[in-house]
């Protein structure tokens, strides 16, 4: 498969468990955190699909398009690793949906970085709270779920407390 492909497959399956994962959540209150602003898109569109909600960024440096940019207040800047336990401080276990894309080109690398951020991940989600992600993610507390039917398996996970 070419990487157009993967990139495509990336993309669709994305958009797919990110609106599952709004219609599974929208009863529930609480914020939304996005981890990996990069250049806007997936904020841009959790902002369309989720109106009215409180969406927070974790990154280390903005750099996305200005229309994808969110309010500095809204902004976590810095090392996850830092910057998850300070929400967990000032949110506790109240976020309805946690999306990550945080991983890069290499696979090793990135399944070695989910092993290390899953356990900062999970005691931010509320019950009945949803995680989507680009990675395979490691939960004992948390369930993985089926993927909406428009999802490519293996290009995205939803897991679910």
């Amino acid at each position: 498969m070419s990487r157009l492909d993967l990139f495509i497959n990336r993309m669709v399956s994305q958009r797919a468990c990110l609106n599952h994962a709004a219609v599974l959540t929208r009863d529930l209150r609480g914020p939304v955190f996005e981890l990996g602003l990069g250049n806007g898109r997936t904020y841009h569109h959790m902002c369309e699909i989720l109106p009215a909600r409180d969406i927070y960024v974790f990154e280390r440096a903005v750099a996305s398009h200005p229309d994808s940019t969110p309010p500095d207040d809204r902004v976590f800047l810095g090392d996850v690793f830092e910057t998850l336990p300070a929400a967990l401080k000032q949110f506790g276990a109240t976020a309805r949906l946690i999306h990550a894309d945080l991983g890069g080109h290499n696979a090793e690398k990135n399944d070695i970085f989910a092993r290390k951020i899953s356990p900062l991940i999970a005691p931010l989600l509320a019950p009945g709270g949803v995680m989507v992600s680009s990675d395979r993610m490691y939960f004992d507390e948390l369930t993985e779920i089926d993927l909406p039917p428009d999802a490519v398996p293996g290009r995205c996970f939803i897991y679910r407390r």
